[in-house]
């Protein structure tokens, strides 16, 4: 017999997929509106470029940092509600305030909190999901969801109200966030029907990480750098797509529509969590990931009709569903729960120093060549991809379970 409805919405697992929910609001709100909310306000590429960097080169300095603490608080949830909450004050000052100081100061301590809680929340649910036999795409899946609605009500917002109702919007969003944050679950509290992940007396995996120096090796670094260029070249479309889109005449809601496929597309992946975790190998979803990402910003390169956009915006489902997918299930095989949000922290780090990086040079090339700065983004892609390969040629799967 099932659990009553009031029991099933107030579990661990229903608890977490709220929060999900309305983890990447904010993204949904800026990663489309803020270069258009940021140009009516007289800023140039380049200006955008370093808003966009400046919060992601902070994070790079405290990231491993909140890692840590979250690994040695009594529970990971601890990290997560403080960093939702300091996440949704910024944006009441950015109402009154809009010089570029300013902005840089208020765009960091908005963006810093929800970067460094997210690889937190990959860990906890991740590690929680498995601890007690639940399905982590089932999940994670309504964190994508929540962004797929809020870029479309968005998208309309932006339509008849214009740009200037971007910070109300992030603000409205934060603060949901900051509320729902505080019935999030202990993650590492003994709930109902606990299975272990492996038997007891199983022998301990000589590759499982246990430090992070472990950590370092070729094989295991190499992906995480592969994955990691995979994510910079999204930077030339997160900031300055919706801009380049606006200036090639596509109409505010069509903007809203281009970036709510993409994650609609990432449903897919996350739905079908298990059996693709089953049928692959990690490092080849990220491989996948790779290419696709090669051809998706080749085609953006090309400045195609809206229907060619979505049709390239639905392989979001491999450049971001599948290699998300394929680097949370490759860190959490091969590093202990001990060092689960440190190591997660530790991958997202690199992924910020590309990331940083990425932002100041698609700034430039966004404000010279226009959409060819995509052409730079798919051979970063392609980088991405002979990393992952090389990783393979050092240690392949079979090897893995040989040594397993």
């Amino acid at each position: 017999m099932g659990l009553p409805s009031a029991a099933r919405f107030d579990s661990p697992a229903v608890r977490t997929g709220t929060y999900y929910a309305t983890l990447f609001t904010s993204g949904a709100v800026s990663n489309p509106f803020l270069p258009i909310w940021l140009s009516e306000r007289g800023f140039d590429t380049p200006a955008i470029g370093v808003i966009n960097a400046v919060p992601i080169f902070a994070m790079i300095v405290i990231n491993m940092v909140v890692g840590r603490l979250a690994d040695r608080a009594s529970d990971w949830r601890t990290v997560i509600v403080i960093g939702s909450i300091l996440a949704a004050i910024p944006p009441i000052f950015m109402l009154f305030m809009d010089g570029y100081v300013a902005i840089i100061i208020l765009w960091t301590l908005v963006i810093v909190p929800f970067q460094a809680i997210s690889p937190v929340v990959d860990a906890a649910a991740y590690r929680m999901a498995r601890r007690t036999g639940l399905d982590f795409g089932a999940i994670r899946v309504w964190g994508t969801i929540g962004f797929v609605v809020c870029t479309l009500l968005a998208g309309v917002v932006l339509d008849r109200l214009g740009p200037n109702a971007f910070i109300p919007l992030l603000l409205a969003v934060s603060v949901i966030r900051a509320l729902v944050s505080l019935r999030l679950p202990l993650f590492r509290g003994q709930e109902d029907n606990v299975r272990p992940v492996h038997p007891i007396d199983a022998p301990i995996n000589p590759l499982i990480a246990i430090r992070l120096g472990e950590m370092w090796r070729p094989w295991f670094l190499m992906t995480l750098i592969g994955a990691s260029l995979l994510h910079g070249s999204h930077m030339m479309q997160m900031g300055f797509g919706a801009l380049l889109w606006a200036e090639q005449g596509v109409p505010g809601w069509a903007i809203g529509l281009l970036w709510a496929v993409a994650p609609t597309a990432e449903i897919l992946a996350m739905l079908y969590f298990e059996r693709i975790t089953k049928r692959f190998a990690a490092r080849h979803l990220i491989l996948i990931g790779c290419i696709c990402g090669a051809i998706r910003w080749w085609g953006f390169a090309l400045e195609p009709s809206v229907a060619v956009l979505i049709l390239l915006q639905t392989l979001h489902m491999a450049t971001v569903g599948l290699t998300f997918l394929g680097v949370t299930n490759f860190i959490a095989n091969w590093t202990s729960e001990d060092i689960a949000a440190e190591a997660q922290s530790f991958f997202v780090m690199l992924r910020q120093i590309v990331t940083v990086v990425a932002l100041l040079g698609f700034g430039v090339l966004a404000g010279s060549i226009g959409s060819g700065g995509y052409y730079v983004a798919a051979i970063l892609s392609g980088a991405g991809a002979i990393m992952v390969l090389v990783s393979l040629m050092i240690m392949n799967p079979k090897r893995e379970s040989a040594l397993a």
